[in-house]
């Protein structure tokens, strides 16, 4: 199977947030997936929800990045599983969510929550990321919307549009950055 229609956008944009930075240095761990296995960090591992359930404790580890893509919307406790996150991060560590906005719902094994950019970012803020180290983005059109009211859809590049509609986003990313706390 190829690329969901409604991921294009997004794995391209969420790609270029990283690829500034020096990711191919860093320890990762990814929350329920392998998409960014290949991407090039130093040391890549993955865990799945819910199986470790990421609201409960976090890992007695730490990492410089750690991905939680499609996850948050199927958790309970969101903010303590954000203030996990913070807490498996490295002084300096980067945090990638992506969730869903104008989709349907999807019990896998429960659905629960959904983020427009402005909720995911002060989400993030409240659980303990600084305001001004968010980067959020977001993709959809009705189009998109509609197709996969009844079933995910494989990207086709001739019949299906990346035009975006800001006032129908389907999916909605964050970058944020846990600054180092500089000591005097």
């Amino acid at each position: 199977m190829g690329i969901t229609w409604s991921r294009v956008v997004m794995n391209r944009e969420t790609a270029k947030l990283l690829e500034n930075l020096p990711f191919s240095k860093w320890r990762v761990l990814e929350v329920s997936g392998k998409t960014w296995e290949t991407f090039g960090f130093q040391e890549y591992e993955n865990i799945h929800y819910p199986e470790y359930d990421i609201c409960s404790t976090p890992l007695p580890k730490k990492f410089d990045l750690i991905i939680a893509e499609q996850v948050f919307e199927h958790l309970l406790y969101p903010y303590r599983a954000g203030r996990n996150i913070i807490s498996m991060l490295s002084p300096g560590g980067y945090f990638l969510i992506s969730v869903p906005f104008l989709v349907k719902i999807h019990n896998y094994p429960i659905d629960c929550t959904r983020w427009t950019e402005t909720g995911l970012k002060y989400f993030l803020h409240e659980c303990g990321f600084p305001l001004d180290h968010i980067q959020t983005g977001s993709w959809g059109n009705r189009q998109c919307i509609i197709a996969n009211f009844s079933q995910w859809v494989e990207y086709d590049p001739v019949s299906h549009s990346l035009d975006q509609e800001a006032e129908f986003p389907y999916h909605v990313w964050a970058l944020a950055h846990l600054q180092q706390v500089q000591l005097e």
